[in-house]
């Protein structure tokens, strides 16, 4: 485990209802997308790798799908379980599945991938537990990131706050670009076959408290950038956050947050094929 793998860890320790409070909404939006990427259909024998509060694992449970999903931290595995009873949910992390060669036909990561200290050993791995002609659907954030979640980022650095030192980004040698054809060649690297990616674009609808919420909670690395502040400092975040949160809000108060993110999908191939 990396250092930046461990810090993920104590990142989302703990914090499963806050996230499903605030940006779960947020990460299910690619879901059907995602499942339609990866071919899932009934009797299809699907992992869904960081499954969060289950929301791809209850999708591809009500197509039909046999599904097994996992996620490192305890809470999210036990509101998957809730969300998606028909699945076998368990507490799994890459790079290391306690699953066996070619076990299945389809695997997708909905936002996993950014959370992951090293991206290529992921992909292997998911790779290895994927069947020969079997389906990878993944999706990340682009970087730099759309409007809507540059609002956090504005308000960081109007109330002069930046990334904390204690919060480690991944080495160079294991980042990539986030932008199509850095995923897809990613996936390519990975050993995977016929590898493609697109962009997707949506507006998600959020009240500005709700939004707020997830950093206020130490909801993903914005958040702990938030908690590690002094009180008054985080008023002064908060004070600027509902200034420029108000360049999204509609008639009715609503924020409409443009968001952007990649879908990649790709075939896999056998270890020795791809070697």
């Amino acid at each position: 485990m990396t250092v930046f793998d461990d810090s993920e860890r104590r990142t989302w320790a703990g914090r499963a209802e806050a996230y499903e409070a605030s940006f779960a909404k947020l990460c299910a939006y690619p879901v059907p997308m995602v499942l339609d990427a990866a071919d899932v259909r009934p009797g299809t024998r699907l992992l869904d790798v960081g499954t969060g509060t289950g929301a791809v694992a209850e999708a591809a449970c009500e197509r039909g799908a046999k599904v097994t999903a996992v996620d490192a931290e305890p809470g999210m595995v036990a509101l998957a379980a809730q969300a998606a009873p028909g699945a076998d949910v368990r507490v799994a992390a890459l790079p290391d599945l306690p699953f066996a060669d070619a076990e299945f036909d389809a695997v997708v990561g909905n936002f996993v991938l950014n959370h992951v200290g090293q991206p290529r050993v992921a992909l292997a791995e998911l790779l290895r537990v994927t069947r020969p002609g079997g389906r990878i659907a993944l999706t990340i954030w682009t970087a730099p990131t759309a409007a809507g979640q540059a609002l956090f980022g504005r308000a960081l650095q109007a109330a002069g706050v930046s990334r904390p030192a204690h919060l480690p980004v991944l080495a160079p040698e294991d980042d990539f670009a986030r932008t199509v054809q850095g995923l897809t060649g990613l996936l390519g690297e990975a050993g995977f076959a016929d590898p493609s990616c697109r962009t997707l674009a949506w507006d998600h609808l959020a009240t500005a408290e709700e939004w707020w919420s997830g950093p206020a909670t130490g909801v993903a690395t914005v958040g702990q950038v938030v908690v590690s502040q002094p009180a008054e400092v985080v008023a002064e975040i908060k004070r600027h956050y509902d200034s420029i949160s108000t360049e999204f809000a509609g008639p009715d108060g609503v924020l409409a947050l443009p968001q952007l993110a990649l879908l990649g999908r790709a075939t896999a191939r056998s270890a020795t094929t791809a070697a």
